[in-house]
């Protein structure tokens, strides 16, 4: 059986870096020992970067995910960009490299991931749907009911200027199981297969498991904006979420 990959962002996702030694490499990707980057997941983009190599060479990395192989699901794949097929030629397990993150994207991930949750606790309806990416967060609600666009993004601003404090905990299968209003995702399932769940607390707002990376508190969010509500069907209406930087520059 494969060596898993010990998953350093369920811990802190503040690392940017780290020292990993080489497991393998075969045309899915690169298998480290250890790594700061988030595979694809739970709606979260998968990590971009660079791995430094002993003789300063770098591997720019394009994607992270996750091992699908029979044995191997432990194992976090780091995918290349095209046409380093040299520089991979030359990776030899055991070698010790350096794993970095592309902070910038990630930092971005993580302000979308935490606002998702403040919609969350604004929004108290069933989600079908979810996808974070740098650029724009999304939520799907099982509902028909109204949502007003003006008043939601003055909710969630309210709560990222509250400057709410943001951590995690683990419970068991079972507790989660004893409590499964835990649970707010129709589409996604918690992470299971180690006996324990990973839970994200947002102080005094909410509390759902969650394997994503996140900020220590909403202030890091920033100013958000709902640059989109739509319905999707009957059943189903989609919030868009968006920096109001990033917003306003557009604008300009």
């Amino acid at each position: 059986m494969s060596q898993a990959t010990e998953a350093l962002f369920r811990e802190d996702s503040a690392l940017r870096e780290c020292q990993a030694r080489l497991l393998r490499v075969d045309e899915r990707g690169v298998v480290l020992d250890r790594t700061v980057f988030y595979p694809l997941g739970g709606g979260q983009a998968g990590d971009a970067g660079d791995v430094l190599l002993p003789d300063g060479r770098m591997l720019a990395i394009a994607d992270t995910r996750k091992s699908k192989e029979p044995g191997a699901e432990g194992e976090i794949l780091h995918v290349p960009t095209s046409g380093q097929e040299e520089l991979l030629a030359a990776l030899l397990p055991g070698m010790q490299v350096q794993a970095r993150l592309n902070w910038a994207r990630r930092h971005a991930l993580m302000r979308f991931h935490t606002a998702t949750h403040l919609l969350c606790a604004l929004l108290p309806y069933p989600v079908d749907g979810c996808s974070i990416t740098e650029s724009y967060a999304r939520l799907d609600f099982h509902t028909d009911a109204p949502f007003d666009k003006e008043a939601l993004t003055a909710g969630l601003n309210r709560l990222v200027a509250a400057a709410h404090a943001v951590s995690h905990s683990w419970i068991t299968d079972e507790e989660l199981d004893a409590n499964p209003s835990l649970v707010r995702s129709m589409s996604v399932q918690p992470p299971r297969g180690t006996g324990r769940v990973r839970v994200l607390r947002i102080e005094g707002v909410d509390l759902q498991p969650c394997g994503g990376t996140h900020v220590g508190n909403t202030a890091e969010i920033g100013g958000l904006t709902v640059t989109k509500i739509e319905k999707k069907s009957a059943s189903t209406r989609r919030v868009v979420l968006g920096f109001a930087q990033t917003v306003n520059a557009a604008l300009a």
